[in-house]
């Protein structure tokens, strides 16, 4: 135990410092007070006779030296406090500023860990999911006549067959074979999946999937999420202000500006000025913003046809929705 050393441990940032007992500035201040000193005595003990007067007169002269004399040697040590003072403060601020910052470094670190731990079970997913459909169309797709349409004769139908099975000609594509895309699964799949467990998430991302309009939606919307996290934001943590289903509604029949600000209900000061930042200087984040804000507005249109107040008021919530509040306060689209 001898060779252990008995400096404490130093604890960083969070360590409390410890106030030198002489710093340079009181060292100044006692340089300055003896040359006073000095200077004073030098001058009222040697050079100046001393005269004959009254003794009101010699108390007053008294006085006045005094003053003269620790006058200034008081005001040498209030201008040498109140600069120890500043250079405390000083060193407090940066302490307090590295902290805050060591506090906002672990905080983004916490949830791009955390997301990376969940985002690769959703992307291996989506990608299944995307291979699986892509194959189901290269199998279809083989069946198709090299021939052009013009010179192609007409698919005689086949027999009906005793259990009524319906009978596609050649060529069909398997979006035109995909059933319609309810409005429950639109919204659940512009949401996404909520865990790796969420069974009914992953179903209607399926069937949107084999949706032409909504697939592209769904896609461009999962790249700009995932840009987005690399910056530490999520839609998770965003909370908007809701927007009644009128003002999306006028939106959707394409309506722009003050006429539809209340869409922009993103609040959230350090979201929005990291994505300002990141639309000015990235341009690979800007085209994938602007690419995302165009297929919202197109497939968005097409739904709210159909929609009730209550679904458009469910869509609202989902995950990228937020997304395009967000980039579309930072686009002005809200402006």
């Amino acid at each position: 135990m001898t060779g252990i050393s008995a400096r404490p441990t130093a604890l960083g940032i969070y360590d409390k410092p410890r106030p030198d007992t002489i710093t340079s500035i009181e060292v100044i201040a006692l340089a300055l007070s003896g040359v006073w000193l000095l200077g004073a005595a030098f001058f009222f003990l040697i050079v100046r006779e001393e005269g004959t007067s009254e003794d009101g007169a010699q108390s007053l002269r008294f006085l006045m030296t005094m003053l003269a004399i620790f006058m200034p040697v008081a005001m040498i040590w209030v201008a040498a406090t109140a600069a120890k003072a500043s250079r405390v403060m000083r060193e407090e601020s940066q302490r307090l500023q590295a902290s805050i910052d060591a506090i906002r470094q672990a905080y983004i670190a916490q949830q791009q860990g955390h997301h990376m731990r969940t985002e690769p079970s959703v992307t291996r997913k989506l990608d299944e999911i995307a291979a699986a459909a892509r194959k189901t169309e290269t199998a279809l797709a083989t069946f198709q006549s090299r021939r052009d349409e013009s010179a192609r004769p007409k698919a005689q139908p086949a027999a009906v067959q005793g259990d009524d099975q319906p009978v596609l000609e050649l060529g069909t594509q398997a979006i035109d074979m995909a059933p319609l895309l309810s409005n429950d699964d639109f919204v659940r799949a512009l949401n996404f999946p909520e865990t790796a467990e969420d069974e009914v998430g992953f179903a209607s991302l399926r069937r949107a999937l084999k949706d032409r309009s909504t697939s592209q939606l769904v896609q461009a919307s999962q790249d700009v999420l995932t840009l987005m996290s690399q910056d530490g934001i999520y839609m998770d943590d965003l909370r908007p202000d809701r927007a009644r289903p009128e003002v999306w509604r006028h939106f959707a029949q394409g309506s722009r500006g003050r006429a539809i600000a209340p869409l922009g209900g993103i609040r959230d000061r350090s979201s929005l000025a990291l994505t300002n930042a990141r639309m000015k200087q990235d341009p690979i984040f800007r085209d994938a913003a602007h690419h995302f804000l165009r297929r919202f507005d197109q497939t968005f249109a097409e739904f709210e046809k159909g929609a009730s107040d209550s679904e458009i008021s469910a869509l609202s919530d989902t995950r990228t929705a937020r997304a395009f509040m967000l980039l579309g306060r930072c686009a002005g689209t809200f402006d």
